[in-house]
C-alpha cells in the first residue's frame, strides 16, 4: 500500500486549482514577442505546462533548459509556475536544485511548503521538514498528510500516530489519504485496536466506501493477522479497484492463505483487470510457499505477455519464485536474461544459492553485486555468510566479516550479526562465533539459537549446556532449534539426566512432538542406549516420517542392534514411506556389522533402480559393505563404477583390503589415491600402517608414520602408534616398541598395551610382556584376556608356577573369558553359535558334521598349533575337538 498512499499523497500535493495569471510564452526564441508578430497560441506552451510534464516524465534535462529559457527570457514567475517548477525538480530527484528555486523565491504559499516538506521527506531530512512545517503560518490537510507521510516514509510509525491525534484535537478536517497514511502506520506497528478506531472515523465521515482508506482498510487488518475481517471489508465494498485487489491478494499471502490469494487472483483476472507489480509478487510469493514450480512457471508466461516483461520488481519476484522451488539453474537463466538488475534481484539469487546449498555461486554474485554500483544490504551479507557456512570458507567469510565492519551501520544489524555466528561456528572457529556474539548490542531468540548451535557443532558440550540455562535464566524461550542443539550436546555427553529434563519441559512448552524435535529425542535416547523409551517416543509421534523412521533405524543400527535395526526397516516399508539415501546407507552398515550379504544385495538393487548410486554417501557405504561382507571383487567393481568418489570411499575400500589381508592391494590404493590428489586422513593412514604390519614392511610402515605430520599436517593418534609398536615388534624389536610407547605424546590405552603384549606372545618376551600386562590391568583390573595372553606366555616359556598363578587369580577375581561368537543366515534366519554351544535345536547334527570335518582335515595332515591354545579352554572342550 505504501507507493500507492504516497502516489495519492503526491497528486493531493500538486493537482491543485490555482487561480493565477500567467504569461503565454513560445519555445522558440523569445525575441519573436517583440516583433509584435501575430502568434498561433496552439504551437506555445506555458511555463508551468511544460515543467509539469517534465515532472510527469520525470525528464530533467529538458525541465532545466525551460527553467533556463525562463530565465533568459526576464519572465517574472509567479508563485505557481515557480511551485511547478519545485514540483518539477523534486519529482526529477534534483532536490538541491529544488531548494536553491525555493531560498530565492520572494513569496510563497501553502503549496510550496506543503512541495519541500514531502521533498526533504524523501531524502530522509526529517528535522528540516518538521521546522518547515513548524514554520508555517498557515496550514491545510496537505500540510499534515505531508508531514505525517514523511514520518511513515522514514520508518517512524508511531509519529504519524502521534501528528493525527494532534489533527483530532486541533478539530481539523482529515480527508480520505490522511485515514490511508494512519491506517498504514497501524499496518506497520500492527496496532488493531487504533486500526479499528479508524476504521469507525472512517465511517463517521463517510469515507468507507471511498477506495483508498478502503485499501488500506484491507491491508490493516490483514497485517495484524485478522485476514477474515479483511476478507468480510473487501467483499462489501462496493467499488474495487487493482489496488483493493492487489492489497486483499498480498494479506491472504502475508497470512499463508496461499490457495485463498492465488484463487483471488483468478477472480481478478475474470473482472478484466490490470496487474500490478504488487500483485505479481505476491502470486509468485504463494507458488513459492506452495513450492508450485509448474503453476509458477505458467504465472511467468502470463507476466511474459503484459506490459510488466521487463519490469525488474516482477521479475525479482519471478527469480525468487523459482529459486525457492529448488529450480536455481531457471533462476539463473532469467537473472542473465533481465536488462536490469537491483540489488533485490542480486539478493534473491544469492539467498537461492545458498538455500540450494551452492556455496561458490553466492560468492560470485557477492563479488559481482560489489562492483556493479548497487550497493549491499543485510539480506546480500547474510545470503553470502550462509555461503561461507556451507562450504565451510573461513577465509571468505573473515573477508565479509571486514566488509561489515566498514559499513557500520550493518554490522549492528542482528540478521547480519546471527548469520555470523553460524558461520564462525560452522567453520569451525568457535572463539569468533563467541567474540561476535559477546560484541551483539541485542541479540534475539535467533543470535542464542545460532551460539548454543556453534559450540554443539565443534562438540563443546558443556558449554553449549550452559548457554542453554544462561538463555533460560534471561527469559529467553526457546524454539525446537534450540531443543534440537542442546538434545545433540547430551547425546554427545550422554547426559540422560538433562535429557530427560529437556523432554520433560518440551511436553509443558506444548510445542508438540513434529518429525524434527521428535527425530532428536529419539536418536538422543538411543545414543544413551535408552533403546526402550525411544522406541516408545517414536511410536507417540503422530506424523511418522522418513526423519523420525531414520532416527529409529540409526539409533538400534548405532547400538549394534542391528537385527532390531533392520525389523525397523521392514516395518518402515510396511507403511508405505519412501526410504531415503541416509535410510538406504544405515541399513548396508547392517549388513556389513551383521555380514548379510543377501540383504545387502537386495538394497543395491532398490538403490540401482531409484537411481541413486551417483550419491557418493552411498557408494562409499556399498564398498564397506561388500568388504565387511569379503567380497572384495564386487567391493572393487563398486568403486571402478562410481559417479563420484570422496576420501571416505577411497577409505572404505583401502580399510577393506588392509582388513581381509590384502596389504599389497591396499598399498596399490593408496598410492593410486596420491596420484588422484586425494587428501588422506587419519583414517587412511591407520589402513595404511596395518597393511604394512600384516606383511612386515617396517621402513615403509616408518615411513607412511612419519609423513602424516610431515607432509599431511596430521598428528598421530593412539590408533597409530598402536599400529606402530605392532610393525616394529613383529620384526623382533620388541624393546624398540616398548620405547616408542614411553615416547608418546599421548598417554597409551588399553590397545596400545594389548597390542605389544600380542607381540610379545609371538616373539616370546616374557619381561616386556609383564610390563605390558601390568600397564594394562592398572588400566583395566577386570581384563580377563590379558590374564589369559600373560599365561600363555608363561605356558610357552615353560614357567608353570606363573601359569598356575595365573589361573588361581582369575578364579579368585572371578573372571573368565568372552567364548567366541560366529553365525550364520540361512533362508532369512539368522543361526548364532558360541565355543561348546548345545542351545541350538540341531546341535547334535551340526557336531556329527563338525566331527567329520575334523577327521577329514586330520586325513589330508593338518596338524592343530599347540602354542596358541589358550589356557582356559576346558579340558572337555579342548580334547573334544583335538585332531
Amino acid at each position: 500500500m505504501a507507493p500507492v498512499i504516497s502516489h495519492l499523497c503526491l497528486l493531493k500535493f500538486f493537482s491543485f486549482s490555482f487561480k493565477c495569471p500567467y504569461k503565454v510564452l513560445p519555445l522558440r526564441v523569445f525575441s519573436a514577442m517583440a516583433s509584435n508578430q501575430i502568434i498561433n497560441s496552439k504551437k506555445f506552451k506555458t511555463f508551468s505546462i511544460m515543467f509539469q510534464e517534465c515532472s510527469n516524465e520525470r525528464a530533467l534535462n529538458p525541465g532545466k533548459q525551460a527553467h533556463a529559457r525562463m530565465l533568459i527570457s526576464g519572465f517574472f514567475p509567479t508563485i505557481f509556475v515557480t511551485n511547478c517548477l519545485i514540483q518539477m525538480y523534486i519529482r526529477c530527484s534534483s532536490f538541491d536544485d529544488a531548494v536553491k528555486v525555493f531560498n530565492h523565491m520572494p513569496q510563497k504559499d501553502t503549496v510550496t511548503y506543503n512541495a519541500m516538506i514531502f521533498g526533504y521527506a524523501g531524502c530522509q531530512k526529517m528535522a528540516t521538514a518538521q521546522y518547515i512545517f513548524d514554520s508555517m503560518l498557515e496550514r491545510d490537510v496537505v500540510s499534515w498528510n505531508s508531514i505525517i507521510s514523511g514520518y511513515l516514509q522514514n520508518g517512524d510509525y508511531q509519529k504519524p500516530v502521534d501528528l493525527f491525534l494532534d489533527m483530532r484535537r486541533l478539530d481539523l478536517l482529515v480527508d480520505p489519504t490522511t485515514l490511508a497514511v494512519i491506517l498504514k502506520a497501524c499496518s506497520s506497528l500492527e496496532d488493531l485496536d487504533f486500526g479499528v478506531q479508524i476504521h469507525a472515523i472512517a465511517i463517521k465521515m463517510g469515507y468507507i466506501y471511498d477506495v483508498v482508506p478502503g485499501s488500506a482498510l484491507i491491508d490493516m487488518y490483514a497485517k495484524c493477522k485478522v485476514l477474515d475481517d479483511s476478507l468480510q471489508f473487501f467483499n462489501e465494498m462496493p467499488e474495487k479497484n487493482w489496488v483493493s485487489w492487489s492489497a486483499i491478494i498480498a494479506g491472504c499471502t502475508q497470512n499463508d492463505q496461499l490457495l485463498i490469494g492465488l484463487k483471488l487472483f483468478k477472480e481478478m483476472q475474470k473482472e478484466g483487470l490490470g496487474i500490478s507489480q504488487s500483485t505479481y509478487a505476491s502470486i509468485f510469493r504463494s507458488c513459492a510457499g506452495l513450492s508450485a514450480l509448474k503453476l509458477g512457471s505458467q504465472l511467468h508466461a502470463h507476466a511474459l505477455k503484459s506490459d510488466l516483461k521487463s519490469d525488474v520488481i516482477v521479475g525479482t519476484a519471478t527469480l525468487d519464485m523459482y529459486s525457492k522451488c529448488d529450480s536455481i539453474l531457471d533462476a539463473r537463466k532469467l537473472f542473465n536474461s533481465m536488462r536490469y538488475h537491483s540489488l533485490q534481484s542480486y539478493n534473491a539469487l544469492i539467498t537461492g544459492y545458498a538455500r540450494n546449498n551452492h556455496g561458490i555461486e553466492p560468492l560470485h554474485l557477492f563479488k559481482l553485486l560489489m562492483k556493479s554500483g548497487l550497493g549491499f544490504d543485510e539480506i546480500s551479507l547474510s545470503g553470502a555468510f550462509s555461503a561461507c557456512s556451507t562450504i565451510k570458507r573461513h577465509l571468505e567469510g573473515s573477508q565479509l566479516h571486514g566488509i561489515a565492519i566498514k559499513s557500520s551501520y550493518l554490522i549492528s544489524n542482528i540478521c547480519v550479526a546471527n548469520a555470523l555466528v553460524d558461520m564462525y561456528g560452522k567453520c569451525e572457529a568457535l572463539n569468533e562465533a563467541c567474540m561476535v556474539f559477546d560484541d551483539m548490542v541485542r541479540r534475539d531468540s535467533v543470535s542464542w539459537n545460532s551460539i548454543i548451535a556453534a559450540h554443539e557443532q565443534n562438540d563443546s558440550n558443556e558449554e553449549t549446556l550452559s548457554l542453554f540455562v544462561s538463555m533460560l535464566h534471561l527469559g529467553m524461550e526457546p524454539d525446537e532449534f534450540t531443543y534440537g542443539s542442546v538434545l545433540k550436546a547430551c547425546a554427545g555427553n550422554q547426559a540422560l539426566n538433562f535429557c530427560m529434563e529437556i523432554h520433560t519441559r518440551v511436553i509443558k512448552s506444548k510445542i508438540g512432538f513434529d518429525s524434527f524435535l521428535g527425530s532428536v529425542l529419539i536418536d538422543t535416547y538411543c545414543k544413551c542406549g535408552m533403546m526402550e523409551e525411544a522406541e516408545k517416543l517414536h511410536n507417540r509421534i503422530e506424523e511418522q516420517t522418513t526423519i523420525s523412521w531414520n532416527s529409529i533405524i540409526s539409533g538400534f543400527s548405532l547400538q549394534k542392534q542391528s537385527e532390531a535395526s533392520q525389523k525397523f526397516f521392514s516395518w518402515m516399508l510396511e507403511m508405505g514411506l519412501e526410504p531415503d539415501n541416509f535410510t538406504y546407507a544405515t541399513m548396508l552398515d547392517t549388513c556389513a556389522d551383521m555380514a548379510n550379504i543377501g540383504l545387502g544385495r537386495q538394497i543395491h538393487a532398490q538403490i540401482i533402480k531409484r537411481e541413486l548410486t551417483s550419491d557418493v554417501y552411498i557408494t562409499s557405504t556399498l564398498v564397506d559393505m561388500y568388504s565387511k561382507c569379503g567380497i572384495m571383487e564386487e567391493s572393487y567393481l563398486v568403486f571402478q563404477k562410481a559417479f563420484k568418489r570422496d576420501f571416505v570411499t577411497w577409505n572404505s575400500l583401502l580399510c577393506g583390503y588392509a582388513h581381509h589381508g590384502l596389504a599389497e592391494e591396499a598399498l596399490k590404493v593408496f598410492e593410486k589415491m596420491q596420484r588422484e590428489n586425494v587428501r588422506p586422513n587419519h583414517t587412511t593412514f591407520l589402513s595404511v600402517l596395518r597393511a604394512c604390519a600384516h606383511i612386515g614392511l617396517v621402513d615403509k610402515g616408518l615411513f607412511y608414520f612419519d609423513s602424516m605430520l610431515k607432509d599431511y599436517g596430521l598428528d598421530p593418534q593412539v590408533e597409530h602408534y598402536s599400529c606402530m609398536v605392532d610393525i616394529i615388534g613383529r620384526s623382533g624389536r620388541v624393546d624398540q616398541a616398548l620405547k616408542l610407547i614411553y615416547n608418546m605424546p599421548l598417554e597409551a590405552d588399553c590397545v596400545v598395551w594389548r597390542t605389544l603384549l600380542s607381540v610379545c606372545k609371538i616373539i616370546g618376551n616374557v619381561e616386556v610382556a609383564e610390563i605390558a600386562a601390568k600397564s594394562i590391568l592398572e588400566l583395566d583390573n577386570e581384563d580377563s584376556s590379558t590374564y589369559v595372553l600373560l599365561a600363555n606366555i608363561y605356558a610357552n616359556a615353560n614357567m608353570w608356577e606363573k601359569v598356575s598363578k595365573m589361573r588361581k587369580t582369575m578364579k579368585y577375581n572371578r573372571l573368565k573369558k568372552e567364548p567366541g561368537c560366529s553365525w550364520i543366515e540361512v533362508k532369512d534366519e539368522v543361526h548364532t553359535f558360541l565355543v561348546g554351544d548345545k542351545a541350538h535345536p540341531r546341535w547334535n547334527e551340526i557336531y556329527a558334521e563338525l566331527g567329520v570335518l575334523l577327521g577329514e582335515m586330520k586325513s589330508v595332515g593338518y596338524a592343530p598349533h599347540g602354542g596358541f591354545l589358550l589356557i582356559d579352554i576346558e579340558t572337555e572342550q579342548s580334547t573334544e575337538f583335538e585332531i
